[in-house]
């Protein structure tokens, strides 16, 4: 598998301002969720008499499409031998599905459940084992078994059922569907089974479907095919979309970190028109407040003080709508309580809020703690913001690199340079503090002091007080980037008839069709 984040050589920088040029939005992303959720596994009563295992069946005439216990055999002038009827169906899902390159994820939340896991192969035990050390199963507990169903039979007749099974079976499809059979009369009711199988074939997939079988898979899978699988099978109908959380860091104190995530996302309400939500995380420094000139009753602390009684009604009372599309959970900025929050409470309130809106941009301040790793390693994208320094090439390396480690199947954090070329200051080149950390930049703010200091004095964002700089023009960018999707193609005045665009950047991005 590549991995379009990989090492690869540098171009030069320009000495103002750059983008990555490598990235490119997905046509349409993962989000992971099956379209029809089933009902929970219902499988035969005790009681029921237990299908006898079919002998071993004689040879078939090379013509046949499929044998199956208890169904004819398709004889007689037909497809080719080995054809399946829907093979293109199925292999759209499984290209669907498979590991996607390093720009995309995998969307879903997986409840706190606890998963087993019965495997025979080698790497469906390594595919299990990496998933469940995924970000996106971190509520859950996983254990990883080896024998398949039969290992399965054994564990459940001394002991309940999980919510949720996993069983490889590499067996023909006879043997399979008798070892389904056994294994309905041990588990609980309730209990979600997904087979991982050897055979790509359509009539046993709806064989194990009337069996109550949750979802059926082929072998060999991968860590984000299984991740997908499991999250469709416990969405919440009621809540019909997740919203990607984007978190920005600074890599050391007085980086800008906070300026970016806010310019950022007001970039993407206002001018790619995205229903985004600031939070800001640094409850006694926080500026998010200042920055948009609103002085909010509540916000994000009464949030985290009563997690467990948030709704949709009280988080929409929280929070202030800053314009038509953005809205802001602000700090409260005081010293008046030494904010010893739980953990668990600031991934409580993260997660309630993703689903008020399409894109949650989490500002979070210079500390390290618990919530914070907690939170870093959680979130669908992570935003670095380095000053071309010393200190921050140290601390954005110790960040990139414990990120990396905590999301093995996700992309490497984007690093954005900020406050470059002030004047007289020497500063570490862009190319050698990318190769230094592995990651070519996604971008490099240039100082303005001016337009900066005004913007902060006045609440104003960068695209108001600025609108035709080059620090405006990088905000639009990096919104793209972090959002995947595109500016809207508006001609400028006085060049309508040759289709201009207001953007320097909109000819480096296909216009979706």
């Amino acid at each position: 598998m590549t991995n379009a984040f990989a090492s690869r050589p540098f171009d030069d920088l320009d000495d103002e301002f750059d983008a990555d040029l490598d990235f490119m939005p997905p046509a349409a992303p993962v989000e992971g969720g099956d379209i029809n959720p089933r009902e929970p596994l219902q499988f035969t009563a005790p009681g029921v008499p237990t299908p006898v295992p079919a002998p071993t069946p004689a040879p078939v005439p090379a013509d046949p499409v499929v044998a199956h216990p208890g169904l004819p055999v398709t004889q007689g002038p037909g497809p080719a031998p080995g054809y399946n009827p829907v093979g293109e169906l199925v292999a759209g899902a499984s290209a669907a599905l498979a590991p996607q390159p390093a720009g995309l994820q995998v969307e879903v939340t997986v409840p706190r459940i606890a998963i087993h896991v019965f495997a025979e192969r080698q790497d469906t035990l390594a595919a299990a084992e990496r998933a469940g050390q995924d970000r996106r199963m971190s509520r859950a507990t996983t254990q990883i078994r080896v024998g398949g169903i039969p290992g399965a039979l054994e564990a459940y007749a001394h002991e309940p059922t999980p919510p949720l099974i996993i069983v490889e079976c590499l067996q023909d499809p006879q043997t399979l569907l008798w070892q389904v059979d056994r294994l309905a009369e041990v588990c609980d009711a309730g209990t979600k089974v997904v087979v991982i199988g050897a055979t790509n074939d359509i009539i046993l997939f709806r064989e194990l479907m009337k069996r109550g079988v949750s979802e059926y898979l082929v072998a060999p899978i991968q860590p984000l095919q299984l991740i997908a699988a499991i999250g469709g099978l416990f969405s919440d109908p009621a809540q019909p979309f997740v919203g990607r959380s984007i978190a920005f860091v600074g890599a050391r104190g007085g980086a800008g970190a906070s300026s970016v995530a806010h310019n950022t996302a007001y970039a993407m309400s206002e001018r790619i028109g995205a229903n985004t939500v600031i939070v800001d995380y640094d409850l006694p420094f926080g500026t998010a407040g200042l920055d948009f000139n609103q002085d909010p009753l509540s916000g994000i602390a009464e949030a985290l003080g009563q997690p467990d009684r948030l709704d949709a009604l009280l988080l929409d009372r929280m929070m202030v709508r800053c314009t038509d599309k953005l809205s802001l959970f602000a700090a409260p900025a005081t010293l008046d309580s030494d904010w010893d929050i739980s953990p668990d409470a600031f991934e409580e309130v993260t997660s309630q809020i993703r689903g008020t809106a399409p894109f949650v941009v989490l500002d979070l301040p210079h500390i390290w703690t618990g919530w914070m790793r907690k939170t870093l390693i959680s979130a669908d994208e992570v935003v670095v913001v380095a000053t071309p320094d010393l200190a921050s090439l140290r601390n954005a390396k110790n960040m990139i690199d414990l990120i990396r480690s905590g999301r093995p199947n996700d992309a490497p954090p984007r690093l954005v340079l900020n406050q470059v070329g002030v004047p007289g200051r020497p500063e570490i080149p862009a190319k050698d503090f990318g190769a230094a950390l592995g990651i070519h930049p996604s971008l490099s703010i240039p100082f303005d002091a001016k337009l900066f200091g005004a913007a902060a004095n006045n609440g104003q964002m960068i695209l108001d007080a600025g609108g035709k700089s080059k620090a405006a023009d990088a905000f639009q960018t990096l919104a793209q980037i972090v959002s995947r999707r595109e500016l809207p193609m508006l001609a400028a005045p006085g060049k309508a008839a040759k289709g201009e665009s207001k953007s320097m950047f909109a000819g480096l991005f296909k216009k979706k069709t």
